[in-house]
């Protein structure tokens, strides 16, 4: 009897506790949503974003609805923000309540082990490696050999009817290459250039793994290139020498990544350094060449230079921001352009004007690199690939643009039309 009581007990207190959790919950007051469309079922925005400038769709949707709206966008609800104390929040304050996510055929060409798509202890790890070959002492090491990638590549160019951005590509990958696996790129340059290639031809295309379709190739020269780095690993440790460039920091970590964990990241950082890098360049050159008075400006500083050288976050549980609920699984983005173009940071933000950075922006209002946990930590070789080149070209060399030269195209970048036809010739 006393025995039956007892679980009796037990039910009613069990049946209490659920009672109450149930009325905590509705107690609690309900986070809205942000404001904001979803669009058709699946597919949601996607097309009014793609089908118009990017631009246009995001200024669209803050000046309807604020700083922070919700949209759906290839088959993911999502979060935008062009707060920048939104932005700090996401990046900085509650980094750990979003994880960085990439669509599944994205990470099966990159390698699900690159640093991007990871957070927590192995995120941290794997920084402080590629940091310890990006920072500016170990960057120092290879500056001369930056510098003839860029003289080269100038030298090249010069005479001829070139297309900007792809040139700048090949710098950057060159450069990308160098920073990885030291003087010893020459020796696998060809190779990895012509695997790389495929690869970046089926990064945006759909993911059908079929014979003939540009996502198989990818795959295939994925293999191919996880092949060639396997042999490079191996001939390193053959030759028992310590090494200061990236691969050398991946190979030298204590607790030992797998061979798989540095093709992938190796796979990745190249991804990361090369479209990007090449885009800036791109629209310096742009810009450059549309304002004379600039040009003259930083064609002076480098000669001076030159003679005193002589002597989609996404939420991993619910997260409120700024008043709103971002439920657990949508995506977050924060909308960089439109924080770096807003009056309310920059006066007459489309103007090509570098002197307003003279003065230091207010915090959160400039972030090229991100912030946080997953700032790029190619940055400082990024600024310095970048100065090395437009030293020799500003001081050696003058260009004009060919054709159209207000059309902006977006594939996934934002880009001068046509990738800026240039003609480059050497100053007299």
């Amino acid at each position: 009897m006393e025995l039956i009581i007892f679980f009796f007990i037990i039910f009613l207190a069990l049946v209490l506790l659920l009672f109450l959790l149930k009325f905590l919950s509705f107690a609690k007051p309900k986070l809205p949503l942000p404001p904001g469309t979803m669009g058709r079922p699946y597919i949601g925005e996607t097309f009014q974003l793609y089908s118009q400038n990017p631009n246009t769709f995001f200024s669209s949707k803050v000046k309807k609805y604020g700083s922070i709206f919700k949209t759906h966008i290839l088959g993911c609800p999502c979060v935008m923000t062009s707060s920048p104390e939104a932005a700090k929040l996401v990046l900085v304050s509650k980094a750990h309540l979003f994880k960085p996510t990439f669509p599944t055929s994205k990470e099966r060409m990159l390698g699900k082990q690159a640093i991007f798509f990871h957070q927590g202890d192995y995120h941290t790890k794997l920084r402080k490696l590629v940091l310890r070959a990006f920072m500016p002492e170990s960057i120092k090491n290879i500056v001369s050999d930056i510098e003839s990638l860029a003289v080269g590549s100038l030298e090249s160019w010069e005479g001829k009817l070139i297309t900007t951005f792809q040139e700048m590509k090949t710098y950057a990958f060159n450069v990308a290459l160098l920073s990885i696996f030291g003087k010893d790129e020459v020796l696998y340059r060809e190779d990895l250039k012509r695997c790389y290639y495929i690869l970046e031809k089926g990064y945006n295309s759909m993911p059908i793994n079929l014979p003939g379709t540009l996502f198989h190739k990818a795959m295939k020269a994925r293999k191919e290139l996880a092949q060639i780095l396997a042999k490079i690993l191996s001939l390193r440790r053959q030759m028992k020498k310590n090494h200061t460039d990236l691969l050398g920091s991946f190979m030298g970590d204590v607790e030992g990544l797998t061979d798989e964990q540095i093709a992938d990241n190796i796979i990745g950082v190249i991804f990361a350094a090369r479209d990007t890098t090449a885009s800036v360049l791109t629209w310096i050159l742009k810009y450059l060449a549309e304002n004379p008075t600039v040009l003259k400006a930083v064609t002076e500083e480098q000669e001076s230079i030159m003679k005193s050288k002589e002597g989609l976050k996404e939420a991993v549980e619910d997260v409120e921001l700024n008043g709103y609920l971002i439920p657990k699984g949508w995506k977050v983005l924060p909308l960089f352009r439109n924080i770096h173009h807003s009056p309310d940071n920059f006066p007459e933000p489309e103007k090509f004007d570098p002197s307003r950075f003279e003065v230091a922006p207010k915090p959160n209002t400039f972030m090229p690199f991100g912030n946080g946990t997953h700032s790029c930590p190619g940055n400082e070789l990024a600024k310095v690939e970048i100065l090395v080149l437009l030293h020799h070209l500003t001081t050696k060399y003058r260009w004009s643009v060919m054709g159209p030269q207000n059309g902006i195209q977006y594939a996934p970048f934002a880009l001068p039309q046509n990738g800026l036809p240039i003609n480059l010739s050497l100053k007299t």
